[in-house]
């Protein structure tokens, strides 16, 4: 059976999570617009950086998250903005819902809808995204 575009681009969120350094957890985000992908990002160290599947996870111990990396979230932004792709009404379609600073991030660099197949322990309100103009919406993936 064909998949709509949500389900095409979660699986393809989903594969590109595979790619993800983090042991802790594998997040894959896709960015497109108008059914076109605009950028891919997963989990990951700073450009340079050994990762965590070499040298191990970094964790803070204020928040439990892994310091190392740098989220499937933000890698996909800033792919988009050394390819100076516009993120203008996209939409970001996550394995994972964003945690408070990649929603922010999502946000500010014009994403209009935030689609995720798994929430977080700890995610933005979807009250807070509809007062920021964003649909924030839950897919189980199939």
């Amino acid at each position: 059976m064909r998949p709509d575009w949500d389900q095409y681009f979660l699986k393809m969120a989903a594969v590109v999570a595979t790619r993800s350094t983090c042991e802790r957890k594998q997040v894959g985000c896709v960015l497109t617009k108008d059914n076109r992908i605009l950028s891919t990002g997963y989990g990951g160290s700073i450009k340079g950086q050994a990762h965590c599947t070499e040298v191990g996870c970094e964790i803070d111990p204020a928040t439990g998250g892994c310091i190392r990396t740098v989220h499937a979230e933000t890698n996909a932004i800033a792919q988009a903005a050394r390819n100076g792709v516009s993120t203008e009404g996209a939409t970001a379609y996550v394995t994972l819902s964003p945690c408070y600073n990649c929603f922010k991030m999502l946000v500010n660099s014009g994403v209009v809808r935030i689609i995720y197949s798994e929430e977080y322990r700890i995610m933005p309100r979807h009250d807070l995204a509809g007062d920021c103009g964003v649909l924030m919406q839950w897919i189980k993936l199939q």
